[in-house]
């Protein structure tokens, strides 16, 4: 008992050992810590090649190179018929037949609806009786004109008597053979027969006049008789143009008026078909400010003339069109021009009224320079910069101008040069001035490939 309580000296000596060491280690540690870090900067700041210094990043770049392209502007538009025929009635009535199928192909001439006849044919009858009776007219007054002409015949012999009879009793009357009153009579005869031959001349004027009315009678019921057999003519309702047909707006017995607002149905011509696209002024003064202004556009009339198409699902119409006409004047409205194309359509693959975007080949530039999209990204003003990798192995930054952008990649203008090395990937990694390590862009994707494929190996072991 009174050894636990008192322990012996050499316990005690023990204690102050333990504790001692525990003080030394508290007190080394951070010392320790310290002089490695010291240690650590001082081999950071060694000079090059040192076992502190970081390589420098890799990137991956492709060579500009011209190549001849061909310049293309892909425009939005809508397909429209080539012929657009509207049926409507030209007479009244009711309708008694149709003889299309709705959606079918007609040909010109072929029969889609009739229209009862029967008062269009009574009309025909009744203008031809009328006809004949105008003709019968005729043949009266031909026959009066000529009974006329004769009596005019006969009164001037009887006028020639009476003067010559007159002539004769007056050479009698100076010789004193015959009285002065036969000499009269003989006067009187003469005037006579010269009043009414001028009356008889007037009968023969007056049947002028009646046969000229008849022939003119004649002309109109032959009129009258065309009007009614064309009429009857438009009961039968024919196909004005060859094309596809629409939905019947009317059905058998329904009444149709003359030239009504609402079309029967309609036509339309789908092969070949026009396709008709906007393009705003600005890009038709850009174009031909780019024609003029650069030489290497050289593009012949039978290239920028054919058209190429890009259906409403993305995939391209397998058929070639031709720019038809560019339209001369400017809608104010949206302040563009319309292109109208033509493309066949044998197997009706194009609609009227379908979107689709056309490609009109603009010209032939045979050194352009294309750089990937992904090696473009904007600066805070937000113009268009590249990363270059330049010959001693540094970055160099490029504002770009670029003039359209060709599937991923961007046709530029100016900024770039053949023979530049324009960084694809890495670019997070670099900054203007920086060295790097610059590696072809298709021998990093297939390192990139390499190491994809030995990854799983390494995780097995």
């Amino acid at each position: 008992m009174m050894s636990f309580l008192f322990p012996s000296l050499k316990t005690s000596r023990r204690l102050k050992l333990l504790i001692s060491a525990v003080v030394i280690a508290i007190v080394a540690v951070p010392i320790i810590y310290v002089v490695h870090r010291a240690t650590a900067a001082e081999g950071g700041k060694g000079g090059p090649g040192g076992p502190g210094q970081m390589p420098p990043p890799e990137v991956a770049y492709v060579t500009m190179k011209s190549e001849r392209v061909t310049i293309t502007t892909e425009l939005p538009g809508r397909t429209s018929p080539l012929l657009v025929a509207e049926v409507r009635p030209q007479v009244s009535g009711i309708i008694l037949k149709r003889l299309f199928r709705e959606g079918a192909d007609v040909k010109e001439g072929d029969l889609l609806y009739q229209i009862d006849p029967a008062v269009y044919q009574a009309a025909v009858e009744n203008a031809e009786a009328n006809l004949n009776a105008a003709k019968k007219a005729v043949d009266r007054a031909v026959a009066n004109l000529k009974s006329a002409q004769a009596n005019v015949v006969q009164q001037k012999a009887t006028l020639e008597y009476a003067t010559t009879n007159l002539k004769r009793m007056d050479a009698l009357a100076k010789k004193g053979v015959i009285s002065p009153d036969e000499r009269d009579k003989a006067s009187t005869a003469a005037r006579v027969a010269e009043a009414l031959s001028r009356n008889l001349e007037s009968q023969v004027s007056n049947a002028r006049e009646a046969v000229a009315e008849a022939e003119a009678a004649v002309k109109q019921a032959e009129a009258a008789v065309k009007t009614a057999k064309i009429n009857l003519d438009y009961t039968k309702i024919t196909a004005p143009i060859s094309g596809r047909i629409g939905m019947s707006n009317v059905t058998v017995g329904a009444l149709v008026t003359a030239h009504q607002a609402v079309a029967l149905t309609s036509i339309q011509q789908l092969d070949p078909i026009f396709v008709d696209v906007p393009q705003s002024t600005a890009e038709l003064l850009r174009l031909r400010r780019s024609i003029e202004r650069n030489k290497t556009l050289d593009g012949d009339q039978n290239t920028m003339r054919r058209v190429r198409l890009i259906l409403e699902d993305g995939q391209p119409y397998s058929k070639e069109g031709t720019l038809e006409f560019r339209d001369v004047t400017v809608d104010p409205s949206t302040g563009s021009v319309t292109f109208r194309m033509v493309f066949p359509n044998p197997d009706t693959v194009l609609l009227p009224g379908m979107f689709v975007r056309a490609i009109i080949t603009e010209g032939v530039s045979p050194k352009a320079l294309r750089v990937p999209q992904q090696a473009v990204s904007r600066d805070t003003k937000a113009q268009p910069i590249a990363m270059v990798v330049n010959a001693a192995g540094k970055v160099e930054q490029r504002i770009l101008k670029l003039d359209r952008a060709m599937g991923d990649q961007w046709l530029v203008q100016d900024g770039l040069a053949e023979g530049d090395r324009v960084i694809v990937e890495g670019l997070q990694k670099v900054r203007p001035g920086a060295e790097v390590k610059a590696v072809p862009f298709k021998q990093a994707q297939a390192a990139v490939a390499a190491d994809q494929t030995t990854k799983p190996a390494t995780d097995m072991k």
